[in-house]
């Protein structure tokens, strides 16, 4: 495998992680046909069938599983070159890639990334909102803004607090169905759920109300989309207080106080601590949050 292109091993790695070509173009930023181009090469260049076709998708031969260990020493050994590169550049200038959720990402982090290159023009920002974990080790994020506790233990982790929920409703829906006034009138009003996912399910169900997905007349997974269909007036939501509290089209409605909160982790990788540049952006994320 010497001779081969370290971008085919990586397309590799990404097509055996997704299953599937698509779902690997989505995961890495790299289109499907180039994927497709990068499989076949490989194989070519090793004299091996790699992937079997399927209907889900491509599946791993036996080859295939027999040269996945090396391949991901070597995505490791390529990560561990880009993070001690980084960890040795002594000037602040540069890029920091940094993910977070998308309601952290879009509601939270724009304030705080502006107040940042005000003060320290020469750092870069690339900001990447996603509901998924990148992986830190592997070099697919400097820093991540995590709403749990990272299990990983060559981690840097650092908790910055909780961020607590309310319950809201659009004020002009409340005009319209009434404020209620206590645990039975709140249920008969409207409430937005989830899709394919269960929190709020097992949420509600923690505070003694048992419902189902039936119950929620609008569904959706999306937590962008599910604010603003809390502020159209669709029904009341789960928004984190800060957001929610700040916004003049919505009211909280105070009847549930046990709303659980949500962590916030400031995680890297830990040779990314001794870059001054990842340090000051570590320090500022911390400030911000803990302010």
């Amino acid at each position: 495998m010497g001779n081969l292109d370290w971008a085919l091993i990586r397309s590799f790695l990404a097509v055996a992680d997704a299953g599937s070509l698509s779902a690997a173009a989505r995961a890495t930023g790299i289109s499907q046909p180039t994927l497709g181009r990068h499989v076949q090469a490989i194989e070519a260049a090793l004299r091996v069938q790699l992937f079997a076709r399927i209907a889900q998708g491509l599946v791993l031969t036996d080859a295939g599983h027999a040269l996945l260990p090396a391949a991901r020493a070597m995505g490791q050994a390529a990560a561990d070159l880009a993070m001690t590169a980084k960890s040795q550049s002594a000037g602040i200038a540069g890029t920091v890639r940094l993910t977070a959720s998308r309601v952290v990402a879009h509601f939270l982090l724009p304030p705080i990334l502006a107040r940042l290159r005000e003060a320290e023009p020469g750092i870069e920002i690339e900001l990447v909102p996603s509901d998924t974990s990148e992986n830190l080790l592997f070099g697919e994020a400097d820093i991540a803004l995590r709403m749990y506790r990272p299990t990983q233990p060559d981690l840097v982790a650092r908790h910055l607090g909780d961020l607590p929920l309310g319950l809201y409703a659009a004020k002009t829906y409340l005009d319209r169905r009434g404020r209620p006034q206590t645990i039975a009138e709140l249920m008969t009003l409207d409430f937005i759920g989830q899709d394919r996912m269960d929190q709020i399910i097992r949420v509600m169900a923690a505070l003694g109300m048992q419902v189902d997905r039936g119950f929620f007349p609008v569904r959706c997974d999306d937590p962008l989309t599910y604010q603003e269909l809390v502020r159209a007036g669709a029904g009341l939501g789960g928004i984190l207080r800060r957001v929610g509290d700040a916004d003049p089209v919505l009211e909280r409605v105070d009847l549930v106080p046990d709303l659980p909160s949500l962590p916030v982790w400031l995680t890297a990788a830990p040779r990314l601590r001794q870059s001054p540049r990842l340090a000051l952006v570590w320090d500022a994320l911390a400030d911000a949050f803990t302010a």
